[in-house]
């Protein structure tokens, strides 16, 4: 009798202990661009959603978190087949990661009709937003053409009547042109589309001299920006033409390569590493801590992705089959976010306050931004009307 209630009092310990022990972490696939001279826009993303998990000590919303993360070298076929892996071999209900619009239309879709969530930390372009908008897709860095529209609107009031206009010909550059035609009140001088990753810019900036603006918008991340800026210096225009664009050809580590060049530009965001207000703060420190730099944008996005997917773990207890409960708890974007505050308009794009930043050099001789004001408060997007959600 004694040996029944010892083998009934381990068996009913051991069956207690499953829970704990059976318990699997969320996969979480990654698809983002580590390669090409873009290579470090998903550097950032990887390790402002990394810093997130560290944080938590391997968790999110204290559920186990497995991140997964692979390269998409900036193109579509083989983020596709990345997406495809994740889903298929390691059964991954969570994807993000992608830098790139172009990348994103291609990947997205198939994704959010397989039933698993999709939470972009960048690329946001309008026809996600309007046509292509889904139940299991969420942005939680802005709708391309927002950071266009606050420079548009803040161009406009600054009196400048003849703007030329310069962006890579994809997807987001002509979103992004089109955020800055919506609020610009004056004259194009001329509206040109480059290469997607193009380095020599002397065509156009012949061009662009010959037209005589009185400042020039372009949107032109990554290694773009920097060449372009760079080559626009040397041409001697940074001293007579102003220029002006979004964050994305501004940020805190393109500033570095393309230092006096930038300075005093004016660039529009929905974020900035000065925004007062504690959650910012505590990731600006922790962040500088465990990479040795001041994020960017991109890092900022990644962080606030992982906040808000742990927000929503939390609510489902790390259940990610409750699908319907995930989305809901999704679309209450319940975390502290870095920006102050956040929430998800119908197209489960973001409803934010949006800045006007200008390039400074600080005490340490850094080029970094310095946010000057808000030009919008709780802006959303104009593609809402076009969404009919899935």
């Amino acid at each position: 009798m004694g040996k029944r209630i010892l083998v009934l009092v381990v068996t009913m310990a051991m069956l207690a202990a499953v829970p704990a022990l059976a318990m699997e972490p969320v996969k979480i696939g990654m698809i983002t661009t580590l390669s090409t001279k873009a290579g470090y826009l998903g550097e950032e993303i990887r390790d402002g959603f990394q810093l997130a998990i560290d944080q938590e000590g391997g968790k999110l919303g204290g559920v186990p978190v497995e991140l997964l993360v692979d390269d998409d070298g900036r193109k579509p076929e083989k983020a596709k087949q990345i997406a495809d892996r994740f889903i298929k071999r390691d059964k991954a209900k969570i994807l993000t990661g992608i830098v790139f619009s172009n990348v994103a239309i291609a990947v997205v879709p198939k994704v959010v009709r397989q039933d698993v969530i999709y939470i972009s930390p960048n690329a946001g372009p309008s026809l996600l937003a309007g046509k292509g908008c889904h139940a299991n897709y969420f942005n939680v860095a802005y709708q391309n053409d927002n950071l266009d529209e606050v420079v548009g609107k803040y161009v406009t009031e600054a009196g400048f009547k003849n703007v030329y206009l310069l962006a890579p010909n994809y997807p987001a550059g002509k979103d992004h042109l089109a955020g800055f035609k919506r609020y610009y009140k004056g004259t194009i001088a001329g509206e040109v589309y480059t290469k997607l990753g193009q380095s020599d810019y002397a065509a156009e900036i012949a061009a662009l001299r010959a037209a005589k603006p009185d400042a020039v918008f372009f949107f032109l991340p990554g290694g773009m920006g920097i060449n372009f800026l760079k080559q626009y210096a040397q041409a001697g225009l940074n001293q007579s033409i102003p220029v002006f664009g979004p964050a994305f050809s501004f940020d805190e580590r393109l500033l570095q390569a393309v230092k006096d060049a930038a300075l005093g530009v004016k660039n529009g965001s929905q974020w900035a590493h000065d925004l007062d207000n504690p959650a910012n703060r505590q990731f600006v420190a922790a962040f500088r801590k465990a990479y040795g730099r001041t994020p960017t944008l991109y890092a900022s996005q990644g962080y606030d992705a992982a906040r808000l997917l742990g927000s929503a773990l939390k609510q489902v207890g790390g259940d990610v089959s409750k699908l319907d409960a995930l989305r809901q708890a999704i679309r209450k974007a319940d975390f502290p976010t870095v920006r102050g505050k956040f929430a998800f308009a119908p197209n489960q794009h973001p409803v934010q306050d949006l800045y006007i930043r200008e390039v400074v050099k600080n005490a340490d001789g850094k080029y970094t931004n310095k946010t000057l004001k808000a030009v919008f408060t709780d802006h959303s997007n104009v593609y809402i009307k076009d969404c009919k959600m899935k």
